[in-house]
C-alpha cells in the first residue's frame, strides 16, 4: 500500500546512516510527511559539487537509478501492436543500457557543459531528471488520472493506468517523460487505436520515501551534490549557498516553481546555452513559465473522442487490472 506519509518508526535506521550529511547541510529529514505546505519535499543539486564521476563508466547517481529501476516496466509485446493512424512505435527494450539521455529505462542522466566563468573556461556537470514541479500541469492534463502531485512533492505516473498518450510530455517544458510502447493496459482495451504503452519518468523514489529512505540518487551521489528535506528548509539553503557562491538557483520560479532546486556558480543561461535540446535532453531555459494555457487547448481536444473507447473496452481494463492486481497481492504473500 502507497502512502504519503514516512513512518516515523521505519526511518529511525536510515536517519543514524545519514545523520552526518543532514548535519552538515543544516537540514533535518522530516519526522512525518502531512498534508499540505509544512511536510513537502524538495531536492537540491549544487553544481559547485557534482564532478560528474568522471572516474566511472557511468555517474554513481546514474547507476543508482537504473539499478532500482530495472524491473519497473514489465516484459514488452512481441511484436508491439502498431497504432492506428499514428503508426509510430517507441521501444527502448532493446537499448536499456543507454545512459547519456533519458529514457523510459533512464530516468536520469548527467550533462557536461563547457562553459566560461570570469573568463576563464570551466565544466560543470549537470544532473538532469523530472523536475517534480509545485502545480504539474502534467498531472492536470492526463485524461486517464495516471499522473499525480503527491504531497511529499513527487509526481508519479501511475503505470497501471497510462496508456501513453504523451499528452504530459506535450505540456512539459522540458519533455522530461518518455514512452515504452507494447506494455501496459492499453493492450487489454484497442491495442490497434487507443494509446501507445506506458509514460516513463523519475517519481523521486516515491516507494523509498514511503519508507524513510532517500531517493537512490542521492544516496549514491560522493560527492553530496544531490541533498533532499523539507522545501521551506532546501530553498533556505539553496538561498544561502547561491549567497556564498555568487551564484544563481534554478527550479524556483520555472514553471510556476518545482521541487528541484539547481544552484550554479555560473548563470543557467550559458548553461543552457551548452544544451542541445535534443529528444531526451532536455533543456534548462531561465524563466519558462507553465504552459497552463496549451494545457487547456490540448486537454479539449484529448478528451472529446479517446472516452468513447474507454467505455468501450472499460470492462476489459478493469478486468485486467483486477487480475494484476490480484497476481502481485498472491506474489506477495508467497514472497512473505
Amino acid at each position: 500500500m502507497k502512502s504519503n506519509d514516512i513512518p516515523t518508526l521505519s526511518r529511525r535506521s536510515f536517519l543514524k546512516t545519514s545523520a552526518g550529511v543532514l548535519a552538515a547541510s543544516g537540514l533535518a529529514w522530516p519526522g512525518n510527511v502531512q498534508a499540505g505546505e509544512p511536510g513537502r519535499l524538495a531536492t537540491l543539486i549544487d553544481l559547485s559539487l557534482c564532478d560528474g564521476c568522471t572516474d566511472r563508466e557511468v555517474p554513481a547517481c546514474v547507476s543508482a537509478c537504473k539499478t532500482i529501476n530495472r524491473d519497473t516496466i514489465p516484459p514488452v509485446a512481441d511484436p508491439i501492436p502498431v497504432p492506428w493512424p499514428r503508426k509510430t512505435v517507441e521501444d527502448w527494450s532493446r537499448k536499456r543500457e543507454v545512459s547519456d539521455r533519458l529514457t523510459p529505462y533512464n530516468y536520469l542522466y548527467v550533462h557536461r557543459a563547457e562553459v566560461e566563468q570570469d573568463g576563464e573556461p570551466k565544466i560543470l556537470f549537470v544532473p538532469r531528471r523530472c523536475m517534480h514541479c509545485d502545480n504539474p500541469a502534467c498531472a492536470t492534463i492526463c485524461p486517464f488520472s495516471a499522473n499525480h502531485k503527491h504531497e511529499n512533492g513527487a509526481v508519479v505516473i501511475d503505470q497501471d493506468l497510462c496508456f501513453g498518450g504523451a499528452k504530459c510530455k506535450t505540456v512539459c517544458p522540458w519533455e522530461i517523460p518518455q514512452r515504452q510502447s507494447g506494455v501496459g493496459i492499453y493492450l487489454h482495451v484497442m491495442p490497434d487505436y487507443m494509446g501507445n504503452g506506458v509514460m516513463y519518468k523519475c517519481d523521486l523514489c516515491n516507494d523509498r520515501l514511503v519508507r524513510g529512505e532517500q531517493p537512490a540518487c542521492i544516496d549514491a551521489c560522493p560527492k553530496k551534490a544531490m541533498l533532499i528535506g523539507l522545501r521551506r528548509e532546501i530553498t533556505a539553503l539553496a538561498e544561502e549557498r547561491a549567497r556564498q557562491m555568487n551564484g544563481h538557483i534554478y527550479g524556483k520560479d520555472e514553471n510556476g516553481g518545482t521541487s528541484t532546486l539547481y544552484v550554479s556558480p555560473v548563470p543557467f543561461e550559458r548553461i543552457n546555452r551548452t544544451m542541445k535540446k535534443e529528444p531526451g535532453r532536455p533543456g534548462m531555459k531561465p524563466g519558462v513559465e507553465r504552459q497552463m494555457a496549451a494545457t487547456d487547448a490540448v486537454g479539449k481536444a484529448v478528451l472529446a473522442s479517446p472516452l468513447l473507447g474507454i467505455a468501450a473496452g472499460a470492462a476489459g481494463a478493469f478486468k485486467w487490472l483486477a487480475g494484476r492486481k490480484s497476481r502481485l497481492t498472491e506474489g506477495g504473500k508467497k514472497d512473505g
